[in-house]
Order: C-alpha cells, then sequence, then structure tokens
C-alpha cells in the first residue's frame, strides 16, 4: 500500500509539468523504474540541488546561480538597451534567433488581475528603478500578443514614457495570441528586427 501511495504521489507530481497529463507523468515514472533508477536518482538530486540554488538576476530576474545572470555580467552587451519578455524561454529564443546584443529584463509572466498578478508580480517596481537610474536608450517589449501581453505592453509603454525612454515593440510577424517560444527563427528574427515605435513623449534624444 506504501508502495502504491508512493507511485501515486510521483506520478501527481510529475502531472505539475505543462503539457504533462497523467498518462505521460505514468509512462515517466515507470520509464525510470524499470530501466534507469540510477538517472531518476540523479534526476531528483539535481532537482533538489537546483530548487535550492537557482534564484533570480538582481537586475534582470533572469534565473542564475549567481547574484547577475551571465549576460548582466558581460561587459561586451549594450547596457543602453533593455528587451523586456514574459518569460526565459523568450529570452532563450531571442537571443538563439537574433543578432540582439542589449540586456533583458524577464517578467515572468504578464498583468492577469483575474489572478491577481499586477505589477510588482512581475518586477514593474524594479524596471522602474532600472530606466530611472540608467541611461537607457530604447525600451523593446517582446510581449507576446496575446490580450494580457498587449495590456502587459502597454502598461510598460507608459511607465517608460513617464521614464523619458524610447519604447519600440517587436510585431511584424508575430500571430494574434502567439506565444515568442513557439515562433520560428525567422519569422522571430523578422518581428525583432522591424519593430515599432510605442508611445511618443518617452523618447531620449
Amino acid at each position: 500500500m506504501a508502495n502504491r501511495e508512493l507511485l501515486k504521489q510521483l506520478i501527481e507530481t510529475f502531472t505539475c509539468l505543462p503539457g504533462v497529463g497523467r498518462k505521460t507523468a505514468q509512462r515517466f515514472v515507470y520509464h525510470l523504474l524499470e530501466r534507469d533508477r540510477p538517472g531518476g536518482a540523479a534526476l531528483a538530486e539535481l532537482l533538489r540541488e537546483t530548487v535550492e540554488k537557482v534564484g533570480n538576476c538582481e537586475h534582470c530576474r533572469m534565473f542564475t546561480e549567481h547574484p547577475q545572470c551571465a549576460i548582466c555580467r558581460d561587459p561586451g552587451r549594450d547596457r543602453a538597451l533593455i528587451c523586456v519578455v514574459e518569460n526565459p524561454a523568450d529570452l532563450m529564443a531571442l537571443e538563439a534567433n537574433t543578432n540582439y546584443r542589449g540586456l533583458y529584463f524577464v517578467l515572468h509572466g504578464k498583468l492577469s488581475p483575474l489572478d491577481n498578478i499586477g505589477p510588482r508580480e512581475i518586477g514593474l517596481d524594479l524596471l522602474e528603478q532600472t530606466l530611472r537610474k540608467n541611461s537607457v536608450r530604447e525600451l523593446i517589449l517582446a510581449t507576446g500578443t496575446t490580450v494580457e501581453g498587449d495590456v502587459t505592453a502597454h502598461v510598460i509603454g507608459e511607465l517608460a514614457a513617464r521614464c523619458r525612454t524610447k519604447t519600440t515593440r517587436i510585431a511584424q510577424g508575430v500571430p494574434v495570441g502567439g506565444e515568442l517560444e513557439y515562433v520560428d527563427a525567422s519569422t522571430l528574427a523578422q518581428a525583432f528586427n522591424t519593430r515599432t515605435r510605442v508611445g511618443g513623449d518617452g523618447a531620449q534624444s
């Protein structure tokens, strides 16, 4: 009975992953127990260590084991450019498919009052501090084209205008309702390179 309960708990735990239903979770668990118990033990240990040691970059909120992520520590990045993305997967997609060499700011979500996700939950207080303290030439909004993504982009655009920062947004080629991490490489590169101006009074000279 105890073993069956452990199996049930482990299967249910795997279903917390996006896109993993009960049948897929069951396959994962049975595979580890039948064919790769050492791999399962290593996975458990690495997951425990990662959860304990990986936090958020103090500048951009990307996942990192250090106070600052590798991108923020890179002296070759253009610190007058900041690209705002919804999640770490979007950041990785832009790094892989564009020639962007500025910094990032990771929201870890988008504004959603129904889910109690407001400006503080997505780090807009830290973003405003960054814009006010640093000489940012351009803030690039790379949020999705969902309703929540549009609202989030609008709020950030207003925040940037108050800080007198030029704001642009990627647009062309990204389908309405699309998430950046699922957009193909050429479309994403085109959308990033043909970004459009947001707002009118926030531009720096």
